[in-house]
């Protein structure tokens, strides 16, 4: 593991809020993420996430003193053109971490001048925080593909190919939206057994996708592959994410060619991107079981069996309108962790997506697919919580749920923790179901 002092978990910082126990973001996070001032026609800027506030790093790069190659890294996030700055080599990344870090630092001497430059969380608006040129959606939860799969092919549930290949599709990065938005129901063509003509309707059966979105650092050229040993030059680091699902028009649409408008109306992701710098303390070993195909050597190098897993837990919330009106909190549906969820790792993903000589670019967005956990009640959507429809969940308000219902409220929550480092977290990655839009 690349750990370094600022994986201290006794390093404290001027910025109160960030001391606390469960802060998601102490000094040992500092999470990037594209905002303005709320309320304000503004620039977006790049800030990074200290405690319940914000480092302006527009303001930063004036009012702070910076050695020269510190202040070239930070022209390209003053200017909010975070792409830019994800395309640089993981060196400089780690020097500009280490910089922001020492002035952030308890004791430094450069509060007085960067004090000015925070924002408190609550007073910004968020934005999706890089440019996001291609996304792709893979299926790496393998409880999920057993659960999904025993519902739709009972005597088969995995197909032949599932582990020997990260399995994967090209979602629509337009739809591609910020946590604390809305999620217009869709229209879908909809074909129930009972009918025997397809109809256009309000999807019924919508649903949520725990995952996690893994953002593409450096790119490579168009024809040339991403090798095992040089993934991680090529990870800039890791938000939530829903994939937000209409299983009805999916079950009719998606044969032969997969997923389509059931998938491309809106997919949600949180504000913060946490560095794989920051989640080098939460890497662990990781190895398909002895008894399943072994990966072929393009997706085997010695440093993923070793410690390619990330141990970060995941959760999903549900609040539901009635819950809102009376002033009820959300409740957890369901919690699962990332290192034992997942059947490829994210250098896996990378390096496959780019093993046909596929030219990934800085920003591009890779999703990780469903991370459910390994019992029934560790689903990561409705479809595996409710058995396809079939068993309603019954909430604490005597509310019933198979799938989600206008006004319903989803967030999801992941945090890292290991012996011997700081809990570090990813803030929430919320959605909230409107009605469909009317007919025309």
């Amino acid at each position: 593991m690349n750990l370094d002092h600022t994986h201290d978990p006794a390093a404290l910082s001027w910025v109160e809020s960030a001391n606390v126990a469960e802060c998601d973001f102490p000094i040992q996070n500092l999470p990037y993420g594209l905002f303005r001032r709320a309320g304000h026609d503004e620039s977006w800027r790049v800030g990074v996430a200290i405690g319940d506030q914000i480092l302006d790093l527009k303001l930063a790069a004036s009012a702070g003193r910076w050695e020269t190659a510190q202040q070239v890294l930070l022209q390209d996030l003053a200017l909010g053109d975070m792409n830019r700055f994800m395309a640089r080599p993981s060196a400089q990344r780690r020097a500009l971490r280490h910089a922001l870090f020492a002035v952030l630092l308890a004791g430094s001497k450069q509060q007085a001048a960067l004090q000015p430059c925070l924002l408190a969380q609550r007073a910004a608006e968020m934005a999706v925080p890089c440019r996001i040129g291609d996304y792709t959606d893979f299926y790496t939860g393998i409880h999920h593909a057993m659960t999904v799969g025993t519902l739709m092919r009972p005597d088969n549930p995995l197909l032949p190919n599932y582990k020997w290949v990260p399995i994967g599709y090209h979602g629509r990065s337009s739809s591609i939206g910020i946590s604390g938005g809305g999620v217009r129901r869709p229209w879908g063509q909809l074909k129930p057994p009972h009918l025997e003509v397809p109809t256009l309707a309000p999807a019924k059966r919508l649903d949520y996708e725990l995952e996690l979105g893994l953002f593409v650092a450096g790119g490579n050229a168009l024809g040339e592959p991403i090798p095992m040993e040089q993934a991680d030059e090529h990870l800039f680091g890791l938000t939530l994410l829903n994939d937000w699902s209409a299983r009805d028009v999916q079950g009719w649409e998606y044969q032969p060619l997969g997923p389509f408008l059931a998938k491309n109306f809106a997919t949600t992701v949180s504000p913060w991107i946490v560095t794989m710098e920051a989640l080098e303390p939460f890497r662990c070993a990781f190895e398909h079981p002895p008894e399943d195909p072994q990966p072929l050597p393009y997706l085997d190098s010695s440093r993923n069996r070793v410690e390619g897993g990330y141990a970060i837990e995941l959760e999903v919330w549900l609040q539901t309108a009635a819950m809102r009106a009376k002033g009820e909190s959300a409740i957890r549906l369901m919690r699962s962790n990332f290192k034992t969820s997942a059947y490829w790792t994210l250098a896996q993903m990378l390096t496959h997506h780019a093993s046909n000589g596929c030219n990934l670019q800085p920003g591009d967005l890779l999703g990780t697919g469903t991370q459910s956990g390994a019992l029934a009640e560790e689903g990561g959507s409705l479809l595996e919580l409710s058995l396809g429809g079939k068993q309603a969940l019954t909430l604490p308000n005597g509310e019933t749920r198979t799938f989600l219902e206008d006004g319903d409220m989803v967030s999801l929550r992941g945090y890292a923790t290991g012996l011997g480092a700081r809990r570090i977290g990813f803030g929430d990655c919320s959605g909230t179901v409107l009605p469909a839009h009317q007919a025309r």
